[in-house]
């Protein structure tokens, strides 16, 4: 029995609650992974788990043995690490896990300049839905979009990339129709784009950024369109449905071309950090180093936003 092959496989079987999806992640047939898992648990003497038609459990001996088992995987990722490291040459299979709008919106636009310089790092992209607030244990670099309110906690390792604003704008078309807002309280007579997140508030509140002279000013937005689905509210303001307001690394492109025109540009609404994470390693692969290192020269490695810059619209 090839001992170190089953205790991959138990891990993956584990983490991913599958025989079948195990085989499939693992390149291995069905069958492979059932005889692997079966001749752990016959070495060990134990059941390791409880197997049903629909569902996995680990016993009690399972789960003590998986926490030792991941123990022993990670080292040896680490000791194979420090070898490929120092090849200098990046290469293999890089998982990454980020937001869609992110995925969309910016990593897919510079993703082709870091195949150009690294063509042997191929990447696994999962982008998924909802707060991703830590290091993915399953991936190798984590985008982590988090708000000033909500500091970062976890056992990982974390690089930061940028800052992006949420700023609100709106096609020429539609302003030149209804008008520009010259103060907040302006945007009761606005068509308004309203995304519907968890963890985000459904009233924009506005902070004067020239120089604090005025209290904060809480807006109700009137949502001619209210949704979870944030490329939708892009697409709706650029076709002229009204009012948006849209974190600035989602807007960059349309702001260069002036297809949408930021307003109330010295009213702060709210920003966000930007942060590569990595659960905690001592040593990484040549192809993560080299891949951290192209997001911190991407998008520059300072609490500034890099968007907003480049479009010539940042807050007063």
């Amino acid at each position: 029995m090839d001992r170190l092959q089953s205790m991959r496989v138990f891990a993956k079987v584990v983490e991913l609650g599958s025989l079948a999806a195990a085989a499939r992640d693992l390149d291995l047939s069905p069958a492979v992974v059932t005889r692997l898992l079966a001749d752990l648990e016959a070495h060990l003497n134990v059941r390791l788990l409880n197997r049903t038609t629909r569902r996995l459990a680990l016993t009690e001996v399972g789960e003590a043995y998986l926490e030792r088992v991941r123990q022993i995987l990670s080292e040896l990722d680490e000791a194979e690490a420090l070898a490929m490291a120092a090849t200098r040459e990046p290469r293999g299979h890089l998982r990454v896990l980020m937001p869609p709008p992110f995925a969309a919106h910016q990593f897919a636009k510079h993703l082709p300049v870091f195949r150009a310089r690294y063509p042997k790092v191929a990447i696994d992209l999962e982008a998924r839905p909802g707060m991703i607030d830590s290091a993915d244990e399953g991936s190798d670099v984590s985008i982590i979009i988090s708000g000033r309110d909500r500091p970062l906690k976890g056992d990982f390792v974390a690089r930061l990339l940028a800052r992006t604003e949420v700023i609100v704008c709106a096609t020429p078309e539609y302003l030149n129709r209804c008008g520009r807002p010259l103060h907040p309280r302006d945007l009761a007579h606005h068509e308004c784009l309203v995304p519907v997140l968890q963890h985000v508030p459904r009233e924009w509140v506005f902070s004067d950024g020239a120089a604090q002279a005025e209290e904060p000013v809480t807006v109700a937005p009137q949502g001619a369109l209210s949704t979870n689905h944030i490329d939708t509210l892009f697409a709706a303001a650029l076709a002229g449905m009204g009012i948006v307001g849209l974190p600035s690394f989602m807007l960059e492109d349309a702001l260069l071309e002036g297809v949408l025109e930021r307003v109330l540009q010295h009213w702060r609404l709210s920003d966000f950090q930007i942060y590569a994470a990595m659960p905690t390693r001592k040593y990484l692969p040549a192809r993560t180093r080299a891949f951290l290192d192209f997001l911190v020269e991407t998008f520059g490695g300072e609490d500034r936003d890099p968007w907003l810059a480049a479009a010539g619209c940042e807050t007063s």
